[in-house]
Parts: structure tokens; C-alpha cells; sequence
């Protein structure tokens, strides 16, 4: 049986073809030869050098498939790259796994819906897993989320929308200019996703209700204006001024939960008030009475203590090539939150060791699960974290 490895590298050099030749050359030697499955992840500063970029990189590699985008900002070797030119790669020799890329198309219909053309083939679910990349001016990822976990539920989703300038997705020779890639593992090497979305809860959990479509009425039976002031009156002056500059609530979307915990609520702005009727506007749909909610708050401080706490849960393998990761990341975490460089990808080394194979990209929307069903988020880290079952199972 081939053995599981990962390797990343990555080149900031302002020539394509410079930056090209030196990620294959140091890919390849690396991984011994050629990959299963190439994952490119590419800023948009190599301008007209981008729509043949996957035809030359799969050339060069002999990528058995290959995959990528435009990202926002990209993730290598332990370094996050913003507003400058990169281009990292991700290789992996995957064992006993098949690897299947899939372009999926968008048509919008007339009732503010969308059907979805190119699906996913997935035949064993329990040892599927999914990436997924999708530029948001033509494919309306939030749609398609719902669709896919309910015709493969259980299957890990991890993934973000591309930079949309220029939007580019690459799968083999081919380049899109629009839709989704949805990236499929099946096999050997299984995805475990890690969503870190960087809040905290304030206040105490609120059940709403009276609620129509993204309107929240009323909590625990009262105007819900009025106990979120009185939720901010308890606060802190600090979390006051945050929850002032970033308002967010948090949705239990599991019903059956009576209790939770940061990481079971799906955390969405709370886009306003209406002062007259006293409800509260949040930026989701899927609201309903009986539905547990919490507002939230989110800083620098926060949101890596979140991501700690969710890589502290991740056991380190001692073989840090066995395993890889793939990081889609928020265009505003990176240097806009944290003080310190490569914040994310240096907190993800930290905990799965030096060295550990990591790519990724600063996103326009970051996918990943919670409580077991995939959901677009902002601000978030969402880490593939990929492994052989085999391992998964000596642990």
C-alpha cells in the first residue's frame, strides 16, 4: 500500500515563472514524486500568467489531479502572504483514496432559488470527505450548502469563495471563470474539519420566541430589543465597545441540545435594529421559535483563544508529513485582527508540529461545519485537517 504524505511549499517571487519552476522543484523533491492530488492557491498579482497556471503546473508535476483558486491573500509553509504576490502548492500522496473534482455550475431561478448542474459522485459517505471552492459573483455557495449535506449528510465540508477578481478556479488544464469546484476524497485519508469562527459569548443563552424570516421579535417573551439592551447594561465597558464596533448572535442549530458550548452556535451579524417595533435583524434565514440564541463578541484575544482551544482537541501526529492541512481563512482575520504575523498558520504549526503541511488562502467567506452540517461563515479559520483513517484509528 503507498504511504500517506503531505507536502507544501510556496514562493513569493514576483515572476510567474520564477515562482512557478521553484514550488514544483521543491514539491517533487519533497514528496519523491509525483502527486495524487495538486491543490494550487494563487493571489491575483501574475495577472494574464493565471489562466494557464494549472495546465503548466500539472504538467510539470504529473499531478494524477489537480485543483485551485485565487485567493485573497494565500497560506504556505507557515507563512500568510497578503496584498503582495504568491503561489503556494499542496501535494499529497493519498494512498488508498480516490480523488474526484467536480465543476459545478449555478443558474438562478425565478423565485430567488438556484439549480445546481455537475454533482458530486460519493459512494461510501463514511469515508467521504469534501473540499470545496466557489467564486461568489456566480455561485451562491449558501444555497448549494443545505442541498449537499442533505444528499451527503455526514460528509465533512471545508472550503471558502475565491477572490472574485479575477475569480479564477483551476481543475486539470481547464480554468473557470465562474461556479464551484467541489474537491472529493473517498477512501484512505479521511478530513477533519476544525472551524475556529473567533467569537465569544456574552450574556446568557436566549431562547426567541416570536421570529419571521431573518427578524428576531421577541426573546423569552419580551420585545427583543429590550433584553439585548439589558444584556449590554451587564457587560463590561470593553465588551460593550466591542459588541458596539461588530455585533453577532449566535444560532443553536442543533434543537436537541439543551446545554452548548461556543463552538454549537453558528455566529451571524446582527445587521440592526428596528426601534419603533423593537426587533432585532440578523443576517440569516433560518430562524425559528424555540431557537436558542446568545449574543457574541469578537477580538484579537478571542479569536486565538478560539482557535487554540479547538487545536488543543487535535492530537499531534509524530510524523507531522503524515498528515496535512488546508486553511481557509478570512480576508479580515490576517493582519487586520491579530498583531502578529502569520497568526493563524504559526498557531496551527505550534500545536501539529514543526513542519506540519499547510496551504491554504485568505478567503471571501470561509466554509465548514457546524453541528454537523456545513455553513458559509465570515471572519472564521476553517482547517481541513487531513490524515490516514489508519492513523486516525491508532490514536
Amino acid at each position: 500500500m503507498a504511504e500517506v504524505t503531505f507536502s507544501t511549499t510556496l514562493s513569493t517571487d514576483p515572476e510567474a515563472g520564477v515562482a512557478e519552476e521553484r514550488t514544483v522543484a521543491a514539491l517533487l523533491a519533497e514528496l519523491g514524486g509525483a502527486p495524487d492530488l495538486l491543490l494550487v492557491f494563487c493571489s491575483r498579482h501574475y495577472g494574464d500568467a493565471l489562466h494557464g497556471l494549472g495546465e503548466r503546473l500539472g504538467r510539470a508535476t504529473g499531478a494524477r489531479a489537480l485543483a485551485g483558486g485565487t485567493g485573497v491573500g494565500v497560506v504556505g509553509a507557515g507563512q500568510e502572504i497578503e496584498a503582495r504576490p504568491a503561489l503556494a502548492l499542496f501535494g499529497a500522496r493519498l494512498g488508498e483514496t480516490r480523488v474526484q473534482i467536480e465543476h459545478v455550475s449555478a443558474r438562478a431561478t425565478a423565485d430567488g432559488g438556484a439549480l445546481f448542474r455537475g454533482r458530486p459522485q460519493i459512494e461510501r459517505t463514511h469515508r467521504a470527505g469534501m473540499i470545496l471552492l466557489a467564486n461568489p459573483a456566480s455561485f451562491p455557495a449558501h444555497l448549494y450548502l443545505p442541498e449537499l449535506s442533505d444528499e451527503f449528510e455526514g460528509v465533512p465540508v471545508v472550503g471558502g469563495l475565491i477572490n472574485p477578481e479575477p475569480g479564477l478556479l483551476w481543475s486539470g488544464s481547464k480554468c473557470h471563470t465562474q461556479g464551484a469546484l467541489a474537491i472529493t476524497l473517498e477512501g484512505e485519508v479521511q478530513i477533519e474539519p476544525i472551524v475556529s469562527q473567533g467569537c465569544r459569548p456574552i450574556g446568557d443563552p436566549l431562547v426567541v420566541t416570536a421570529c419571521r424570516g431573518p427578524v428576531i421579535e421577541k426573546l423569552r417573551g419580551r420585545r427583543a430589543q429590550e433584553v439585548l439592551l439589558e444584556t449590554l447594561a451587564g457587560l463590561s465597558e470593553r465588551d460593550r465597545e466591542l459588541f458596539r464596533c461588530g455585533a453577532h448572535i449566535g444560532l443553536a442549530v442543533d434543537p436537541t441540545l439543551s446545554r452548548f458550548q461556543a463552538e454549537d452556535l453558528l455566529v451571524r451579524n446582527l445587521r440592526g435594529v428596528d426601534p419603533r417595533r423593537g426587533w432585532l435583524i440578523v443576517a440569516d434565514h433560518s430562524l425559528r421559535a424555540g431557537m436558542s440564541v446568545q449574543f457574541m463578541v469578537r477580538d484579537a484575544a478571542g479569536a486565538s483563544r478560539d482557535l487554540e482551544e479547538h487545536l488543543e482537541r487535535v492530537r499531534r501526529h509524530p510524523t507531522p508529513a503524515r498528515t496535512g492541512g488546508l486553511l481557509f481563512t478570512c480576508g479580515g482575520r490576517g493582519a487586520s485582527l491579530f498583531p502578529t504575523l502569520h497568526h493563524d498558520a504559526s498557531t496551527i504549526e505550534r500545536h501539529l508540529g514543526p513542519g506540519f503541511p499547510l496551504a491554504g488562502m485568505f478567503c471571501a467567506g470561509e466554509i465548514g461545519p457546524v453541528g454537523g452540517r456545513p455553513y458559509l461563515h465570515g471572519f472564521t479559520a476553517s482547517l481541513a485537517y487531513l490524515r490516514s483513517a489508519e492513523d486516525a484509528r491508532g490514536e
